[in-house]
C-alpha cells in the first residue's frame, strides 16, 4: 500500500475515526504514545514504514498530541544566517554549498561584513543570529572566538547561536584544546547556544558513506554533551531522504531522546529534507529522485512528534527544505515551530531548495493563521515574546536567554482529547 494523498487529510474524520481505520499494530503504538508510553526501536520503525490509512492516523494522533502538549500557538524566531565563509577541505557528498580556496565563487568574509550582516538583522528586529561556515584550513586557530567578540561588543543583547559540533570539532583541534575548554572559552566570549546540526544521521556506517571526514557519531555525542552540561543548549536535527533506513532513523531518533534524558540541552527538534538536486550524492547516483514532497514528509514529522514525545517538545517545521505551503501543512502533522525568518540561507539554496532565503514575519504570520493558529515570536531558548509589552521586555528577555533549555524530566503526559 502506498501514501495516501494530501487530500485524504481534509475528510472530515476524527482522531477515534483515524484510528478505527489503522491497522491493529499500528493502533496500538499510536494508543501506547497517547498514553505517554515510549516506543523502542523496532516499534518506531513500524509507524516510520506505515502507509495507507495508518499515515493518517498517525497524523492526526501527532496533531493531537502537538495540542495537549504545546498547545495552538506556533512560535518563530526572528533571526539571520550568517554564512561566513563557503570554503571547505570536509568534502561531504550531499552538500552543494562548500568551494575550494581559489574558485571564484569562494569567499571568507571580513569582520567588517559580517557587522554590517548583523546590523541589518538588529534593523529588522532579530533577537538570533545563526552562524556557521565551511571548514576553511585557512582560517586562524581562534576564528570562532574571535567572530564571537567582535559582534558581542558591538551586539552584546544579540542570542549568538553559532557553531556547529563540526566546527566545534575543528577549532578544538586548531587551539589544541578539549571539547570542553573550546566550549567553555567559547561560551565565556558570548556563544549562547549551537545548531544540533553535522547529525545528518547517527550512525557512522552512513556517515561514511555522506562523508568520510565528517565529525563520527561518539565525537558528536560528545560535543553535545559537554556543551549541555556546560550550560549551552543546542538544537538537535535529523537529515532524511537520501540512503538512510527506517531502522536507522529510528536509532537516530532513540538517541536523540536517550541524550535528552541525560542532560535535557535540547531545545528542539528539527528533521530536515535532504536537498538532492546539485549534488555530488545525486550526480554519482548513490540517490536519484526522492519521495514526491507531501506525505513522506509529513508521516516524518508526524513520527517525530510520536517518538520523541515527553523528551522533545518542540518540533520544528522547516520551510526552506520543504517549501512554504508544506510546511503550513506540517502544522496539523506535529509541528508546534515554523522555524526564523534567516534572512539569508545559502546552503539549502546551493543545493536546489526552492523555497527562497527569507520569510518574513508577515507571511509566516498569514501561513499560521491559515491553518487557524495564532503565531508567538519567540526567543531562541523558547520564552514567548508578548508585542504588547514593547521592546524593553523583549531586549531583557532575549539578554536572559542563556540560562538553558531544560526537557520536561519524568512528567506524566496527559493523553490527547480525540478531536474532530
Amino acid at each position: 500500500m502506498s501514501l495516501p494523498r494530501i487530500e485524504d487529510l481534509y475528510d472530515g474524520l476524527s482522531l477515534d475515526q483515524r484510528l478505527s481505520r489503522a491497522s491493529t499494530t499500528v493502533r496500538t503504538l499510536i494508543d501506547r504514545t497517547l498514553d505517554g508510553g515510549v516506543l523502542d526501536v523496532d516499534e518506531s520503525m513500524t509507524l516510520l514504514e506505515s502507509t495507507g490509512d495508518d499515515v493518517l492516523a498517525l497524523i492526526a494522533a501527532a496533531d493531537a498530541v502537538r495540542k495537549t502538549d504545546v498547545g495552538d500557538d506556533v512560535t518563530y524566531v526572528v533571526n539571520r544566517n550568517v554564512n561566513f565563509t563557503n570554503v571547505c577541505f570536509v568534502g561531504c557528498r550531499f552538500c552543494a554549498f562548500k568551494r575550494q580556496r581559489g574558485e571564484s565563487e569562494a569567499y571568507t568574509h571580513p569582520v567588517e561584513t559580517i557587522l554590517a550582516k548583523v546590523q541589518e538583522a538588529v534593523d529588522l528586529g532579530a533577537t538570533e543570529i545563526c552562524m556557521q561556515g565551511g571548514i576553511n584550513p585557512a582560517m586562524a586557530p581562534f576564528t570562532y572566538r574571535d567572530l564571537l567578540i567582535a559582534i558581542k561588543r558591538a551586539f552584546p543583547a544579540i542570542h549568538m547561536h553559532a557553531f556547529s559540533p563540526m566546527e566545534i570539532m575543528y577549532g578544538a583541534r586548531r587551539t589544541a584544546m578539549s571539547h570542553a575548554d573550546y566550549l567553555a572559552m567559547l561560551k565565556s566570549h558570548g556563544l549562547d547556544t549551537i545548531p544540533g546540526t553535522a547529525a545528518e544521521i547517527l550512525d557512522d556506517e552512513v556517515r561514511e558513506i555522506l562523508s568520510h571526514k565528517k565529525v563520527d557519531v561518539r565525537t558528536w555525542v560528545d560535543i553535545i554533551t559537554t556543551a549541555h552540561r556546560l550550560g549551552i543548549p543546542s538544537t538537535a536535527t535529523i537529515m532524511y531522504g537520501h540512503v538512510e533506513t527506517p531502522r536507522h532513523v529510528a536509532a537516530h531518533l532513540r538517541l536523540i531522546r536517550d541524550l535528552q534524558s541525560e542532560t535535557g540541552g535540547f531545545t528542539e527538534f528539527v528533521p530536515l529534507r535532504f536537498i538532492h538536486a546539485d549534488t555530488e550524492m545525486h550526480r554519482d547516483g548513490l540517490v536519484n529522485d526522492p519521495p514526491p514532497k507531501g506525505m513522506y514528509d509529513l508521516r516524518m514529522y508526524a513520527c517525530c512528534r510520536l517518538i520523541l514525545r515527553g523528551a522533545i517538545d518542540n518540533l520544528q517545521t522547516s520551510w526552506v527544505k520543504i517549501n512554504h505551503d508544506l510546511a503550513q501543512l506540517s502544522l496539523n502533522a506535529g509541528c508546534n515551530d515554523f522555524g526564523g525568518t534567516l534572512m539569508e540561507e545559502s546552503i539549502s539554496r546551493e543545493a536546489g531548495a526552492d523555497a527562497g532565503e527569507y520569510t518574513p514575519v508577515a507571511e509566516i504570520h498569514r501561513l499560521v493563521r491559515g491553518v487557524g493558529r495564532r503565531p508567538v515570536e519567540r526567543t531562541t531558548l523558547y520564552k514567548k515574546l508578548d508585542p504588547t509589552e514593547g521592546s524593553t521586555t523583549r531586549e531583557n528577555a532575549t539578554a536572559a536567554d542563556c540560562a538553558g533549555g531544560r526537557s520536561r524530566g519524568g512528567e506524566v503526559l496527559a493523553r490527547p482529547h480525540h478531536v474532530h
